[in-house]
């Protein structure tokens, strides 16, 4: 029984060893998942979590690429790129928060990508139009207040003849496109029609500065 209770009392530190470096490997996997500089998922975790999230119903698939942000780069400095992508991340965090199960990434560079559960598709320009005006809202830097444009494409799933993240991808692209030729705002995909500027938002905006 003496030797039960010594063997048992012995297994503490090693179970505590094997389970602070357990934590320590999570903690190593999850970082290598997400982008340093925004913090947000990759594109290989967003895919896995976004195709997962597709198939549990109905969303919206967002792409936001900034305008002007090479601009802003070499204007104010890559720190101040830097600094922008923080915001951007930080922008579509605070709207999505709201939306229960979406799933947001930074592709790379200056491009982000998100899918948002949809319960009532007539509320998503107003989506659209929030996450448009939260991306390109000022954000200091340096005692400066600067910004950048956002171009927005977006499709429905449900609009899909397939319900596929690369199919849904490839139209919020082309939507993404058409709302860049036009200078900026957003632009909802129809189906599987040709992309139309089916919405504009807020046209998009130079980088600038003013008082903080």
């Amino acid at each position: 029984m003496s030797e039960i209770v010594t063997a048992l009392a012995g297994a503490g530190p090693l179970a505590a060893g094997w389970a602070l470096h357990s934590l320590w490997t999570w903690r190593r996997l999850d970082a290598s998942r997400r982008d340093p500089l925004s913090g947000l998922p990759t594109r290989a975790a967003f895919e896995r979590h976004a195709t997962r999230a597709l198939a549990r119903g109905p969303h919206v698939v967002l792409l936001i690429d900034l305008d002007d942000f090479k601009a802003l780069n070499d204007t104010f400095g890559h720190a101040a790129g830097d600094e922008a992508i923080r915001a951007t991340a930080a922008s579509l965090n605070e709207v999505l928060a709201y939306c229960k199960g979406s799933v947001v990434a930074r592709l790379g560079g200056d491009e982000f990508a998100a899918v948002v559960p949809v319960v009532i598709p007539a509320a998503v320009p107003r989506l659209l139009n929030g996450l448009h005006s939260m991306v390109t809202a000022p954000f200091a830097y340096q005692g400066q207040s600067l910004n950048v444009g956002a171009s927005l494409g977006a499709c429905l799933t449900r609009d899909l003849p397939v319900v596929s993240l690369s199919l849904a991808l490839g139209r919020a692209d082309e939507a993404m496109y058409a709302a860049k030729r036009n200078g900026g705002g957003w632009c909802l995909a129809d189906g599987s029609a040709p992309v139309r500027l089916a919405g504009t938002g807020r046209r998009g905006r130079a980088a600038g500065q003013g008082a903080a």
